[in-house]
């Protein structure tokens, strides 16, 4: 089972996102159970430092291909000359992320193709978090 050291000692919040990954309480899975968008995510058993209670792993099962790029703030790609060519034509960097709803369809809870390094989600999933009062979250319009 993965552990997690806490950097910042406190109060322990219900999504938390680190270098690697989203880290999310009971209280976050359970919401997405009663929302019917477990499908939509996995949830890997993790141990936080100094918590009894249990947290996981928040793995978004879809990544959709919705950037849309002319609406955000820049987007850069990588290039040759970065000297990673195996990335050469991903996103190196994505500032003021727009997306095009069109191509998200139903999708509640996801990742941009592309910049995995944002959570999407919906207004309603969004508006749910918020009427539970869970922490951690911080939204952004795209």
């Amino acid at each position: 089972m993965p552990f997690f050291s806490v950097r910042y000692p406190g109060q322990a919040l219900d999504y938390t996102e680190t270098e690697a990954t989203a880290v999310v309480s009971h209280r976050f899975v359970s919401l997405c159970e009663q929302l019917g968008i477990q499908n939509d995510v996995q949830f890997i058993p993790a141990r936080v430092e100094n918590q009894s209670e249990g947290y996981f792993i928040l793995n978004t099962l879809h990544i959709i291909r919705c950037i849309d790029e002319a609406r955000c703030e820049e987007v850069t790609f990588w290039e040759p000359r970065h000297g990673e060519p195996e990335r050469v034509g991903e996103y190196r960097n994505v500032a003021g992320l727009r997306i095009d709803p069109t191509k998200v369809g139903g999708a509640h809870i996801f990742r941009p193709w592309g910049w995995t390094v944002v959570l999407i989600v919906s207004e309603r999933v969004k508006l749910a978090m918020e009427e539970e009062g869970l922490t951690g979250a911080r939204f952004i319009e795209v």
